[in-house]
């Protein structure tokens, strides 16, 4: 009798949770009809045990078979209300969300949000414009002071190169000079050797013999 009793508190207490809800938190809930299921089956453990020392064992088993299921079944049907309490509560806090998201204030601040962006990127742009601008002009420069180093080399160069050409110039006119004014030597001492050659007194003749 007194299992009997167990089995009947127990049914009695989840029916009570079931009335007054237990608790708003919907894990508690849960916790509280997971812990009652437990005690129901624990229950009817001992109450089939129990069972078997009777004359009319059968009858004692289907006794508690239904007892317990009618307890089950009860558990049941507040985990479905809770399940649909849950799905309500979920499907009304996202209508919210979207109500939220689609309040005029938050449009506002979604289009000054994109507006934000699009100037960022234009902002981001535009520095890299400038910074690929700054490089072309630096790398200008560097090409320019290349070009006249280079230029100054070159110049450098021609002007040794020109020297070098001169200094031969002046070489070969000076050799050239030289051979002229040998040259003039040697026929001035050729004409003088033909013009003495030309004034040398004729032989006298032999005097007649008498």
């Amino acid at each position: 009798m007194k299992k009997w009793l167990v089995l009947s508190l127990l049914l009695a207490s989840s029916g009570a949770w079931a009335q007054t809800g237990g608790g708003s938190n919907s894990d508690a809930e849960r916790l509280r009809i997971s812990t009652e299921r437990s005690r129901l089956e624990a229950a009817q453990t001992l109450e089939e045990a129990a069972c078997y020392r009777r004359f009319w064992v059968n009858n004692c088993l289907n006794e508690i078979k239904a007892r317990s299921q009618e307890a089950l079944a009860d558990l049941r049907r507040q985990e479905i209300l809770l399940n649909d309490e849950e799905r309500k509560t979920k499907a009304a806090e996202q209508l919210q969300k979207i109500e939220d998201k689609s309040s005029p204030e938050i449009l506002q601040q979604e289009a000054e949000r994109r507006a934000q962006a699009v100037k960022d990127f234009e902002n981001r742009m535009a520095l890299d414009r400038q910074k690929a601008a700054d490089r072309d002009a630096l790398q200008a420069v560097e090409q320019a002071r290349s070009d006249a180093a280079a230029a100054r080399i070159r110049g450098n160069q021609d002007k040794t190169t020109g020297r070098a050409a001169r200094q031969n110039l002046e070489v070969e006119e000076r050799r050239k000079y030289n051979e002229r004014v040998e040259q003039a030597k040697e026929r001035q001492a050729r004409n003088a050797r033909e013009k003495a050659s030309q004034t040398k007194p004729s032989a006298q003749p032999l005097p007649v013999p008498q």
